[in-house]
């Protein structure tokens, strides 16, 4: 059955800013004080939001907003003239608000794919000099404490862990740091510490996991690091590794052991370059799909593996660091990135949120190709998310000479005037040892330009070739009783192998083609096809488009944008005001399951062949008539 999530209030509602006459249309249920961010206009806080500083204060000129606790503490004698505190007011319909400029211009950068972030990380230092206990004043350490972060204008709580790093601060008079993510006090330091405030954000892959270190005061990336994915050892795939699961308890608790040793890894490489103590480290953001996400916290993903296809948990989590398992400040929190659905996780979320696909007016397609695709496609008014069960061929995966993009992989391939060119990943010296998913799609692509496969795939038989004085005739062989292309002395393309690609690209594109379908809207429309994760940077556009893969938009308009998920994963990390945008995405973009589409299977096989050469916008001539001869003429 077809699913969709939609916000509490029903769809978006347009809020327009003064003085600049900035209009923006946003879900209902989001705080002006995030509106203003999803147009663009900073407003002024240094409480994260929270209703305790008092600094975001705006005017209502049209709208409801009935005043909350905060706004009588805040701003007696003005809520009769229509002010309140931003991060207190909920929208709830259409809404013109006066807001006046920061008294101070916020820290900013440009990160994610050109996205401009304000610096306000979820986690602060705040200075405290806490007045000696005296006879007439015997509040314990912990009161104090609590009591002097209040007056700094924070609200905190606190577990009792928290005790004995108060006690050992508070050894010796003078001042002290108190470090506070969201409203956790995880640590309390002697002395000026402000200086040193760092996160990481954590991309938990299925094969590969990336760590970057952060520095939180400025926004800049202190280290870098990724490994594979030690849960590799116990298969290659989600679909190997929930199999694993549901096995037992003691097979989930191996995974989750794995899954935080590979993180651990991560972490001690990254603080071992920059010079950072693991208890400088407050807070984690992490990303990945539902699987990995479950797996990590010790969760059997059995349930998504069995129809109707139920996460234990789509949310996001806030988990303390020591429950977690990973070598950071013991009390820091790990924020968990929410999912979408059980096949559309956290790791295309934060695609979203590095792309601003929902933030923006123009309509853009984001795919994110792998054994499991993820689509995503819409603007600010409208958008929705589907996946593809597209296998593993992409990966390398039921190809005769497939493999991952190692050394010896070949990842590019361009067949010239009867000349076979080959990229290779590693040095020239490099013997060419397989395929992997790059390659294979160059190969197939190549393959249909110069006339050798035809519409639905079949590859010409040699002597046809031969008859048509093919110059690339002698390379098709019979293998087994199937047809094979070479590519090199150890490598072949085999018909199966060509087969296999087009049942992963007929997923990849009905995906698609449904998401499209459920907009309203068509290729023309289309101001840009974004190709995410580190697949998507290697592959080559016009190759995508040659098998089908992407909609035929002009192939300037396909746009490689990386390991996005990372991105998307820092900027939650350095702005809560990203964060809520990504914790918010779930309840307002579109779930289509594509099991439940009454013709799926149409749209399937009907994408299973490739798309005629002639529909193809931007194809050089002289290629176009060069293969629609071969290929009338066989």
């Amino acid at each position: 059955m077809t699913g969709s999530r939609t916000g509490a209030g029903g769809g978006k509602v347009e809020i327009t800013f003064l003085p600049s006459g900035t209009s923006v249309r946003i879900p209902t249920g989001t705080t002006v004080f995030h509106a203003a961010h999803w147009a663009g206009l900073p407003i002024e806080s240094t409480c994260g939001g929270r209703g305790t500083c008092g600094k975001c204060g705006v005017r209502v000129v049209s709208g409801s907003a009935e005043p909350m606790p905060a706004d009588h503490r805040h701003l007696a004698g003005k809520l009769d003239e229509g002010w309140r505190l931003s991060c207190q007011c909920t929208v709830v319909g259409a809404m013109t608000i006066d807001a006046p400029p920061p008294s101070t211009t916020p820290r900013a950068a440009t990160m994610g794919v050109g996205r401009f972030v304000l610096l306000e990380p979820n986690v602060v230092k705040v200075l405290l000099e806490p007045a000696p206990p005296t006879l007439d004043d015997r509040r314990s350490q912990l009161l104090r404490i609590v009591e002097a972060v209040d007056e700094a204008g924070y609200a905190c709580r606190y577990e009792w862990q928290i005790v004995p790093r108060i006690a050992e601060a508070l050894r010796h008079d003078g001042p002290v740091t108190a470090t506070l993510v969201g409203d956790h006090l995880v640590d309390v330091e002697r002395g000026d510490t402000r200086e040193r405030l760092f996160g990481v954000s954590i991309d938990l892959g299925t094969t590969t996991c990336v760590c970057t270190l952060v520095d939180l005061r400025t926004g800049s990336t202190a280290s870098v690091a990724s490994a594979l994915n030690h849960q590799s050892t116990y298969g290659a795939d989600v679909i190997a590794r929930t199999a694993m699961a549901m096995q037992g308890p003691d097979e989930v608790e191996a995974l989750r052991r794995t899954a935080v040793s590979t993180v651990n890894e991560l972490l001690s490489r990254v603080r071992e370059d920059a010079g950072v103590e693991p208890e400088e480290i407050s807070e984690a953001v992490v990303v990945g799909n539902a699987t990995m996400l479950h797996l990590l916290c010790g969760v059997s993903p059995e349930s998504i593996a069995l129809a109707p296809y139920v996460a234990a948990f789509l949310e996001p989590q806030d988990l303390r660091a020591d429950q977690v398992g990973f070598d950071m400040q013991p009390l820091g929190r790990v924020a968990l990135f929410p999912s979408i659905g059980a096949y559309v996780g956290a790791d295309i979320v934060a695609d979203i949120v590095a792309t601003g696909l929902v933030r923006d007016p123009e309509l853009r397609l984001l795919v994110d190709v792998g054994t499991n695709g993820e689509i995503a496609c819409g603007n600010a008014e409208r958008s929705v998310a589907t996946a593809a069960p597209a296998g593993p061929a992409f990966e390398g995966g039921e190809i005769l000479h497939g493999m991952r993009a190692v050394d010896g992989a070949i990842e590019g391939v361009r067949l010239t005037d009867g000349v076979v060119e080959l990229q290779v990943i590693g040095d020239d010296a490099v013997v060419p040892r397989g395929l992997c998913g790059s390659g294979l799609i160059d190969a197939v692509a190549q393959l249909r330009l110069v006339g050798l496969l035809d519409d639905g795939g079949r590859m010409l038989a040699r002597e046809a070739a031969q008859e048509l004085g093919h110059p690339l005739a002698d390379r098709i062989e019979t293998v087994d009783e199937v047809r094979a292309f070479r590519l090199s002395d150890a490598v072949i393309l085999t018909q199966a192998d060509v087969r296999a690609l087009q049942f992963a690209k007929g997923a990849i594109a009905t995906g698609i083609e449904t998401a499209m379908a459920t907009l309203g809207v068509t290729a023309p429309e289309l101001s840009a096809v974004l190709l995410a994760g580190s697949f998507g940077s290697y592959l080559d556009p016009r190759s995508a488009q040659v098998i089908g893969l992407v909609p035929p938009v002009p192939v300037d308009r396909i746009e490689a944008v990386g390991n996005a998920a990372s991105e998307g994963a820092k900027m939650a990390l350095l702005s809560f005001r990203e964060r809520e945008v990504a914790w918010e995405l779930p309840d307002t973009m579109e779930y289509v399951e594509l099991s439940g589409q009454g013709d799926f299977n149409d749209r399937f096989i009907a994408n299973l062949r490739f798309p005629p050469l002639a529909s193809l916008p931007d194809l050089e001539a002289d290629a176009l008539r060069s293969a629609t001869t071969v290929e009338a003429a066989g």
